[in-house]
């Protein structure tokens, strides 16, 4: 917590910190709800809540919705197209942030659910940025190449009403990700990005399955076992020898965040489990 204020853009071109504000957003949400009894610590928690929510205002895209990077003009306000999956990251920590009573800006979450609606296509896949709607076709764009951030995309719009995102989509992508996983799985360890078929990058496999943990947790309950008994075994079967998991060799803590993803994964795989973050809309 007395980090955070200091996060900061690394470079003119480079804005990895919208990542470490949404999930800021997020393990702040669980501190509030842990601390319910002090009221002191509760309101300093949501004072952080509200500036990551300015952090993330400031450094949208022109254009909606977040990247990470502005190749264009490097500008104070990213001139950078929005990226589908940042998008859906900071969209579902909004929602949860909601509904401990934090409402996010109404003009920025509107602005950024248009942007993802912007990249998706028939299917439920979803362009990898905005930059390439107009190579719908090319291999990252295709379905084999959004297994990692469908399951993403998909749960934000339907965390925040999206009637479209029925529960035959969610479980067609929970489905899609363990029968056709090779395409995240042989990009797993690769050391240069999108080196793999589909332009697959290694850093998809964990962050695609966290988010298939969360997607299966919009079903009803009683329809969540066989999707839980596919990603359980797909994260046994991956962690190593030493008991971390990894996919890619980032800087040095391609460990510690595979390793969390993993676990987070596992545990929404854990039978009969009601977790704070459970879903059960129907459509």
């Amino acid at each position: 917590m007395g980090n955070l204020p200091h996060l900061r853009r690394a470079t003119g071109d480079a804005i990895y910190n919208v990542w470490g504000h949404a999930y800021s957003i997020q393990a702040l949400v669980r501190m509030h709800k842990r601390h319910a009894e002090d009221k002191t610590l509760q309101k300093k928690i949501a004072g952080l809540i509200e500036l990551q929510y300015e952090k993330l205002t400031k450094y949208a895209s022109v254009d909606g919705g977040w990247g990470y990077y502005d190749f264009r003009y490097e500008a104070r306000q990213p001139t950078s197209s929005s990226i589908s999956f940042v998008n859906g990251t900071v969209l579902i920590a909004f929602a949860e942030a909601k509904e401990i009573g934090i409402a996010p800006p109404e003009r920025v979450v509107k602005r950024a659910i248009a942007a993802l609606l912007r990249q998706q296509k028939p299917d439920f896949t979803y362009l990898y940025g905005e930059y390439l709607q107009y190579q719908p076709m090319r291999g990252i764009n295709r379905p084999g190449g959004s297994l990692g951030r469908s399951q993403c995309c998909n749960c934000a719009l339907r965390y925040w009403g999206d009637k479209q995102i029925t529960d035959n989509v969610v479980k067609n992508w929970l489905y899609r990700l363990y029968v056709r996983n090779g395409w995240l799985d042989i990009g797993r360890k690769r050391p240069v990005p999108h080196e793999s078929w589909m332009q697959v990058a290694g850093y998809f496999y964990y962050y695609g399955h966290y988010y298939a943990g969360l997607s299966l947790k919009l079903l009803a309950e009683d329809e969540q076992a066989p999707y839980q008994t596919m990603l359980a075994a797909l994260m046994i079967n991956r962690q190593e020898k030493d008991g971390s998991w990894w996919d890619y060799p980032l800087y040095d803590y391609h460990q510690p965040y595979g390793t969390g993803f993993a676990l987070m994964t596992l545990q929404r795989c854990l039978p009969n489990q009601i977790l704070p973050d459970a879903r059960t809309k129907r459509n």
